[in-house]
């Protein structure tokens, strides 16, 4: 990959191509950049839509100096909030509008993007690209980046899963030992144990904010590891079904005895806040959260303990997450989209990231070489092994005690799974805000789900 590179960068140069400095555009929801403009119109460039979170503002700012140097490659980028980007990915590449090469998607579309022919089929660009090293990729990052052919339909830029997170000192001082492969019985004793340890601390923080991706992102590993599912192999919902019940019933308890104030309207931010300063004891919820809490700065680094997520029916109950890079099927510039990606996605920009921000910022969670590399270990020294762990150990096609129809830990890949699970979740925010009961939530929501189920048989 990097000869073939060097040989795009001798012909962007014969071909008189200028590299200009990276300019960003917009405000509020968004912003569009380039990596560099061709003072002839070029038509070496792509364009890139993506989420806007600091890893890939990272990447903005690394683009011009280093891919478009290298290759002569200009990167267009829009940069929208996750809403705002998955509404416009979603029209441009149902309709295959073409007006944006390569997006960022995650395992949650790849399967019915792959289905419905909206992104194209990276087979041959790996197979052709020894460099890439698809073999570095976590197992289950690239296998839920696949498609129902077995085909890789995208590349990860980062990945993660989830674990629960526990303040040592705390446990010390109240003479308590976390079992290092704990079981939710087990979290939710802890959790009455170490309730008022210190002024002002709740015993857990537990997302209870409304949302596909926010409550039902752990609720529905403890569904899972109950022995519950959203749907059986024959799509038939099992929503309100008696695990599903349970679990809910559960989690509801538990963060309404044990958790954080108005815990109805607690997502990751508040979690994350509630876990820095000092408002509770243990915090279960995405691995990307331990890079947060270990920053320089932070009031509890070195003070926090990682294990694996609490399981009861099953081996482990992790979720499993990755923002990857897809390119759309009806681009015409498939070949320069793939040598970003094959940069974006490698071993090669992760370095960059950690010479020229720092090993904290590398967009981790995706390869086996990141975990092996002394700087990084240095730096994630808390939480790596435990964050590799989690993502190795999950399983997105059986993350339950029953098959599956469609893959999926913490959500059931089809289209039709956010929008019905955000209106479920209402009723389960509603019923932690002691609004409902748990039986009334689910009732509710279980006609819901079979018309999603409906909709895939």
């Amino acid at each position: 990959m990097a000869a073939r590179r060097r040989v795009l960068a001798s012909i962007a140069a014969a071909a008189g191509l200028a590299v200009m400095t990276a300019g960003c555009a917009g405000a509020g929801g968004g912003s569009t950049s380039s990596s560099g403009e061709s003072g002839g119109g070029g038509d070496r460039s792509i364009n890139v839509i993506m989420v806007n979170n600091p890893q890939m503002e990272d990447l903005q700012k690394l683009t011009a100096d280093n891919f478009t140097a290298e290759t002569g490659i200009t990167v267009n980028y829009t940069v929208l909030p996750e809403n705002d980007v998955r509404d416009s990915i979603q029209t441009d590449f149902s309709s295959q509008a073409g007006q944006y090469d390569v997006a960022t998607i995650s395992n949650y579309e790849t399967p019915f993007f792959s289905k419905n022919g909206w992104i194209a089929n990276l087979d041959d660009y790996v197979a052709e690209d020894s460099d890439f090293d698809q073999d570095d990729i976590l197992g289950p990052i690239a296998d839920g980046l696949k498609g129902e052919d077995g085909s890789q339909y995208a590349q990860p830029f980062y990945g993660e899963s989830s674990f629960l997170m526990y303040r040592t000192d705390v446990f010390e001082q109240a003479g308590l030992t976390m079992p290092e492969k704990p079981t939710w019985d087990e979290v939710a004793q802890l959790a009455a144990q170490v309730d008022g340890a210190q002024p002002g601390m709740k015993g857990i923080c537990l997302r209870g904010q409304s949302g596909w991706g926010q409550v039902f992102a752990p609720l529905t590993t403890v569904v899972n590891t109950f022995g519950g599912t959203w749907f059986d192999e024959d799509w038939n919902a099992q929503v309100n079904a008696p695990p599903f019940v349970e679990a809910t019933q559960f989690y509801v308890d538990l963060v309404q005895q044990h958790g954080e104030p108005d815990a109805a309207n607690a997502g990751f931010t508040e979690c994350l806040n509630a876990m820095t300063q000092g408002g509770v004891a243990m915090w279960y919820d995405a691995t990307s959260a331990a890079g947060s809490l270990e920053a320089d700065g932070s009031p509890v680094q070195g003070k926090v303990g990682y294990v694996p997520a609490p399981v009861r029916d099953t081996a482990s109950s992790g979720w499993l997450y990755s923002w990857a890079f897809a390119i759309q099927e009806a681009s015409q510039k498939k070949d320069d989209a793939w040598e970003f990606i094959s940069w974006a996605s490698s071993k090669e920009y992760e370095e960059l990231v950690g010479e020229q921000i720092g090993w904290s910022s590398v967009p981790a969670g995706k390869r086996s070489s990141t975990y092996e590399n002394p700087d990084y270990q240095a730096s994630a020294q808390a939480f790596y092994e435990a964050t590799e762990n989690a993502i190795s150990s999950a399983d997105p096609n059986n993350p339950g005690v029953q098959p599956r129809p469609a893959p999926g830990i913490q959500f059931v890949a089809i289209p039709e799974f956010a929008g019905m699970a955000t209106q479920v979740s209402q009723g389960v925010s509603a019923a932690i805000a002691g609004q409902q009961t748990v039986q009334q939530a689910l009732d509710a929501g279980q006609p819901l789900a079979q018309a999603a189920a409906d909709a895939n048989k």
